[in-house]
């Protein structure tokens, strides 16, 4: 994960970059509200904390300037000032989260965490799209060259595991316990089976096919 890092206090900069490095997160380091600006619109990054009073443009601007942009990364809020007042403020602006100085590393990387777990779930498609072919995950509606394409629920659970891995390979073994959810007996051919009748539906009527047996591994959509 990348952190972006937007501190002008050196002491409290190298706490946090040290604490994030433990933590397993790659963090990127800005002095001022200009820079950390600059940093947050030139490269992806999947959270940031900022620091409100900042040299050159402060916290809470940057933050403005952020979601004004269309950047809707995690933001947790950092400030001296613990008054109501301020908090409001952060959260209005933009922010995501508000934590007050002094802080504890532990509790600054468990709010960032909470933070990527809720970006995460709020990111979690409703439809899953490979070439031509759709599958909504919320009306179950299957669609491939403007066409609805009915599948019974396996068949549809089979495609929906395809999707989810498209480009991968998976085995006969992996679609058994994700799909069947259960472990079977791999001489048995309930999955070429399967396999082959949802091509009847998803690949025969069309030029381009998708489904692709790898021989000796399994299967991939692509």
């Amino acid at each position: 994960m990348r952190i972006l890092l937007i501190e002008d206090d050196a002491k409290t900069a190298e706490i946090i970059l040290k604490g994030f490095q433990q933590a397993g997160f790659e963090t990127c380091h800005a002095a001022d509200g200009l820079d950390g600006l600059f940093k947050a619109k030139s490269a992806p990054f999947d959270a940031a904390v900022i620091d409100v009073m900042l040299p050159k443009l402060n916290g809470f601007t940057v933050i403005e300037e952020l979601r004004a942009a269309g950047l809707k990364l995690p933001i947790i809020v950092l400030s001296a000032k613990d008054s109501v007042e301020s908090k409001i403020t952060g959260l209005e602006k933009g922010g995501d989260d508000y934590l007050a100085k002094p802080f504890s590393m532990a509790e600054l990387i468990a709010r960032v965490h909470a933070q990527l777990r809720r970006a995460s779930c709020a990111a979690e498609p409703t439809v899953l799209t490979v070439e031509d072919l759709t599958l909504d995950l919320i009306s179950r509606k299957v669609v491939r060259g403007g066409e609805r394409i009915e599948l019974k629920p396996l068949e549809y659970q089979l495609l929906e595991y395809l999707m989810r891995n498209k480009g991968r390979v998976v085995s006969k073994t992996t679609i058994m316990e994700h799909v069947w959810e259960y472990h079977f007996d791999t001489r048995t051919n309930i999955v070429e089976s399967r396999v082959c009748r949802l091509r009847e539906k998803i690949d025969k009527p069309f030029a381009r096919k998708l489904i692709r047996t790898v021989r000796g591994f399994g299967y991939v959509l692509e």
